[in-house]
């Protein structure tokens, strides 16, 4: 009950500025110049020399790894503790370990250093010098994700410098290939190296972070799984022939009728630990008949009607309720005047954590009611479990949101997209993507033209780390 009462107090601060001052996120302590703190500095400096280090697909990411040791190395981590390992000279990852002095098992956190490709012409500036301008940082990686590195760095470094002592040992691994996925860090980490990263959880700062809306602090999200990726392939077959004598026997009629069944179907509702939570402090940021909806959909048996409105208000709460399945890619047809031998379509899913390919498959065939619809998986998918809300972990997130920003809403959430996270939750080590750093919502440029982060927003969200780093380890 006290949970719910705080989280309507929440949803009532929520409707009042909720403005985030600089001085409520950072400490008190020596200023270096006017503005900054010797903490910010550091952080600034470091994710500067992070974003001016080119680790694109082809230019690997040893040089920023091999920058990063040299700054832990500087600040009094010992050589035996930084390890510089990975598949081959180009695409190194670092591991380092911060030691405890109680044998509990480690928290891992971690960051990859590549990032996707960016042209000059195609940017207002160079995408890989770092530019302070008009209240943001710019450059290639400063949302995704050279910001989060050098937040870690930087909080490595300041605990050591501060002679603090974690009651169980940090890990941290910023590593290579998490874009391309051709040699994913973690992965190889996993499979040649598992007892450096080997922990009780991971904190992925990838997979999480704050929203801003309409230029107010909105909802801090905390994934704690992913929905997975699957791809079928329907193909139609048919004997053809020439377009002046058409039957009504046509490969691209059977497809398209096909496509049109599974258009109008909806897989079931289901919902999980996270996704339930997700909804029900959904509700509190809602109103009218969309909160209606939500509180209507966690009763117990849940309200269809109420979950058709739902997934029409919101694509994206629809894909939080279930797994989803739709066509990407059409081709059909050989010549212009015959009449088509084959129709193909490519058919994306994602799989909510508990389903199975099998299911899916075997609801595609339902659905499309065509034998002649041959459908092939393309790949196998890489199925990842959901992990399991740590109460500890998120009211530690609640608390530190609630000091640094009043008024915002905590959501568990389960990702639409994929992390490096999926890995580590195959392999058993539970995943929690946390972030301080906020986002517009309705601005996103990961990946895209002129990337970049807020100031005031980066400052505080390695604020929030430092002290998540210090509150999960007391």
């Amino acid at each position: 009950m006290g949970n719910i009462i705080q989280l309507a107090i929440c949803a009532l601060l929520l409707t009042t500025s909720n403005t985030l001052l600089a001085q409520d996120a950072t400490p008190s302590s020596r200023q270096v110049g006017d503005t900054l703190t010797i903490h910010q500095q550091l952080a600034r400096e470091i994710f500067k020399e992070l974003i001016e280090i080119n680790t694109t697909v082809d230019m690997g990411c040893t040089s920023a790894a091999e920058a990063m040791a040299v700054r832990l190395r500087t600040a009094g981590f010992p050589d035996s503790d930084i390890q510089l390992i990975g598949p081959g000279d180009k695409h190194k990852n670092l591991v380092v370990r911060y030691r405890g002095k109680v044998s509990l098992p480690p928290i891992l956190f971690i960051g990859h250093l590549d990032v996707v490709q960016a042209h000059r012409e195609d940017w207002s500036m160079d995408p890989f010098i770092f530019n302070e301008m008009d209240g943001y940082f710019y450059g290639r990686g400063t949302t995704d994700m050279k910001n989060e590195d050098a937040d870690l760095v930087a909080n490595f470094i300041r605990l050591k410098q501060e002679g603090y002592v974690p009651k169980r040992d940090l890990i941290l691994a910023l590593t290579d290939d998490e874009e391309s996925g051709d040699a994913n860090g973690i992965e190889w980490l996993l499979a040649n190296h598992r007892k450096l990263i080997d922990a009780e959880y991971c904190i992925n700062p990838d997979a999480g972070g704050g929203d801003i809306k309409n230029g107010k602090y909105f909802t801090m999200a905390m994934q704690t799984s992913e929905k997975i990726y699957i791809s079928f392939q329907l193909e139609v077959k048919n004997k053809g022939g020439h377009s002046s004598l058409p039957v009504k026997d046509n490969a691209i009629y059977r497809l398209a009728e096909g496509l049109i069944r599974l258009s109008h179907f909806d897989f079931p509702v289901r919902l999980n630990e996270t996704t339930r939570t997700y909804f029900a402090r959904s509700a509190l940021r809602e109103t009218g008949q969309v909160k209606s909806d939500l509180l209507a959909l966690l009763k117990t048996p849940l309200d269809t009607a109420a979950a058709s409105r739902l997934a029409s208000y919101s694509a994206y709460y629809n894909a939080m309720m279930r797994t989803t399945c739709v066509p990407t890619l059409l081709n059909g047809g050989h010549a212009e005047n015959a009449l088509p031998q084959s129709a193909r379509a490519i058919v994306n899913c994602r799989m909510l954590p508990d389903d199975t390919p099998d299911n899916v498959l075997t609801t595609l065939r339902c659905i499309l009611a065509d034998s002649q619809i041959i459908i092939t998986r393309l790949d196998e998918p890489f199925l990842s479990p959901l992990s399991p809300l740590r109460q500890d972990v998120l009211k530690k997130v609640e608390h530190l949101t609630s000091l640094m920003w009043p008024g915002v809403i905590v959501t568990p959430v389960m990702s639409t997209g994929a992390s490096d996270g999926r890995f580590l939750r195959r392999a058993g080590i539970p995943v929690y993507g946390i972030s301080g750093m906020f986002g517009d919502m309705d601005d996103v440029r990961a990946h895209g033209r002129d990337e970049r982060i807020g100031i005031k927003e980066f400052y505080n969200g390695v604020e929030f780390m430092y002290r998540l780093m210090k509150s999960l380890t007391k």
